[in-house]
């Protein structure tokens, strides 16, 4: 860890000189929560990485740029922090919370958050290898509301995933096995049509889903950098678009939604969104609001769609337009179909808004049509 704590007192050159300005900043709002992430750099070489769009790809080297007590400051101070309410997300843009190099950070954010008796959902995505000490630690925290996200595809492809996907594997039967307070989410990413759609790789999410409080399944994002690398590095072309959201065609989509209605009741249950999923293992409502877009809940459990039935509320008006002007809209918000439309506000502010009242708000530049709601249309 010696580099790392080295780069964390050196940062003003090193980000300088090595990385976007993007990334200067650690903390962005998502939609699963507020992203803290001051380590930067990755080896995994995942070649559908979001680090494309940050022009960080090649930095394999993870470093800091600041120390993790600094960071932990500056999340609990940011305007968007709400003590016990925003969810958390921690080293999900730029780096895996799980490398060797990295987790000892993460685990002292997640001591530092939780000595705080903060009680936040905090979400960590890991495609790494996860430990039975490493359970017996979260284990240990006794306030923060923490879910694992063990990423797998099962893509065997070694030009566009040279990880393997059996460390993913491991790791969550190790985390099932072992979870008390802690939740673990099978999050089968990115699915993509002839890499790893096929009803053997289906059958073995079913299996693999059965070892997980909840499974979240979702496509490929699909931008115009990330294409480039493909084209540039003669890999195949995924998709013959680029898409502003991710991409999973609607068959796929259905074969998936089939296969393990079939197998019920041996398969776990199964989710179209990632907030859903984590509200669901908590035994919580979504803090999303999703129960507002319903055609979104068709395969969510009956005990979690009443659970967010008895949760979720249209908010006043009043209450909406003072979000909205707090948040800087010149525009007059509406509320309708199950959602708040707000023009003029980017998606962190959006997202903000959206977890203080658990509803879904929507830029009506970009409308959530019916069976598309974040997803896009081409595929």
């Amino acid at each position: 860890m010696k580099k790392l704590h080295q780069a964390a007192h050196n940062s003003s050159k090193i980000t300088s000189l090595r990385i976007h300005p993007d990334l200067l900043d650690p903390i962005e709002y998502r939609k699963s929560g507020l992203s803290l992430n001051h380590i930067v750099g990755c080896p995994l070489n995942c070649t559908y990485c979001v680090r494309h769009l940050f022009d960080n790809f090649e930095m394999k080297q993870p470093e800091a740029l600041m120390s993790d007590e600094e960071a932990v400051e500056y999340l609990i101070k940011h305007p968007f922090f709400q003590a016990h309410k925003t969810p958390l997300q921690i080293f999900n843009r730029a780096t895996d919370p799980f490398l060797p190099i990295v987790k000892p950070h993460t685990f002292s954010v997640l001591e530092n958050l939780d000595q705080r008796g903060l009680r936040n959902h905090i979400l960590v995505i890991t495609r790494s290898k996860i430990t039975e000490d490493d359970c017996k630690w979260l284990n240990s925290l006794s306030s923060l509301k923490v879910t694992l996200l063990i990423t797998y595809s099962g893509i065997d492809d070694e030009r566009i995933e040279p990880i393997s996907s059996d460390i993913a594997e491991t790791s969550l039967y190790q985390a099932y096995a072992h979870a008390v307070r802690y939740r673990v989410i099978f999050y089968w990413r990115p699915i993509i049509p002839s890499l790893n759609d096929s009803s053997k790789h289906i059958v073995k999410a079913i299996e693999l889903s059965r070892n997980a409080h909840a499974t979240v399944f979702t496509g490929l994002f699909y931008r115009e950098q990330i294409r480039k690398y493909f084209q540039d590095n003669e890999l195949p072309d995924l998709y013959n678009e680029v898409a502003r959201r991710k991409i999973l065609p609607k068959q796929l989509e259905l074969r998936i939604i089939k296969a393990f209605e079939n197998a019920f009741p041996k398969a776990g249950s199964l989710f179209r969104k990632t907030s859903c999923a984590v509200s669901y293992a908590h035994n919580l409502p979504d803090y999303n609001g999703h129960y507002g877009i319903r055609e979104l809940c068709s395969i969510c459990p009956k005990q979690q769609i009443n659970r967010c039935a008895k949760f979720w509320k249209t908010p006043s008006f009043n209450e909406v337009e003072y979000l909205a002007k707090q948040m800087g809209s010149p525009h007059t918000p509406q509320i309708k179909g199950g959602a708040i439309e707000i023009d003029g506000l980017d998606e962190q502010r959006r997202y903000y808004i959206q977890h203080a009242l658990g509803y879904q708000v929507h830029d009506p530049h970009y409308p959530h049509l019916l069976d598309q709601h974040g997803r896009a249309p081409i595929g």
